[in-house]
């Protein structure tokens, strides 16, 4: 299966922002490739519908072994890739000193490998075509701290990944390769903001301006290396 349309890869796809993410790029007629941690999760993406223009792969992308499979998965299927969105994450916001090692562990998986590997074979598979985006979707604890949400191990990771966006734009900026982040504010969790249960309306509007602003980052090749807020009011500060 082959296709000359525009292919995205969607990391996190069965929930949240990453099940919109990948449901407006299909809509927009894109091809699009999801990932979940297991075959359970992601008989909620088969939702999405696009019949031939929609793959999946279960696997644990804090693994190189799947973020590697993942992309062959999606060339095999539409040729290329254009398109990464690094929404897999695990939050935990709780105070320093109740966060367990297998906690700690959870998140470096979810949090930094999961969005080291995929970037890997991006930077990779898209310097060699001189095209591509690559979007990192993070959260506001990270640049923001709350009284209210203790979030230092979060912040850890999570405010790394702001950072590198800004780095790693400038090394593969000579390739034509665009870095930028959405940052959502006003969002709680993945699985509690899913399109597909029972969802505020003031979270499904978060959610539509997240998918706006991942959309627009990728319709333009002149921004890179942005780290950009979206959604509600920042948390009042420490």
């Amino acid at each position: 299966m082959t296709s000359g349309k525009k292919t995205a890869i969607v990391t996190g796809i069965s929930s949240g922002i990453g099940f919109a993410i990948a449901q407006a790029y299909l809509a927009r007629g894109l091809n699009v490739v999801g990932c979940a941690r297991t075959p359970e999760r992601l008989r909620a993406a088969q939702k999405l519908g696009g019949p031939g223009r929609f793959a999946f792969l279960a696997g644990d992308i804090s693994k190189p072994v799947t973020a590697r499979a993942l992309f062959r998965h999606a060339i095999d299927c539409f040729g290329a890739v254009d398109i990464l969105i690094n929404n897999a994450e695990l939050f935990i916001a709780k105070p320093i000193v109740d966060y367990s090692g297998e906690e700690l562990e959870s998140m470096v998986d979810a949090d930094l490998r999961g969005f080291f590997y995929p970037s890997q074979q991006a930077a990779r598979h898209m310097s060699a075509r001189g095209r591509g985006h690559i979007v990192n979707v993070t959260a506001s604890l990270a640049a923001q701290a709350s009284a209210r949400a203790p979030a230092a191990l979060a912040s850890l990771m999570i405010g790394g990944i702001d950072h590198a966006t800004r780095s790693l734009a400038l090394e593969l900026a000579p390739h034509h390769v665009n870095v930028n982040a959405v940052v959502p504010r006003g969002y709680d969790t993945p699985d509690a903001g899913s399109l597909h249960r029972a969802a505020s309306e003031g979270t499904r509007e978060t959610i539509r301006e997240i998918v706006d602003a991942v959309l627009d980052l990728t319709d333009t090749d002149s921004m890179t290396g942005k780290v950009i807020p979206v959604g509600g009011l920042l948390a009042d500060a420490a």
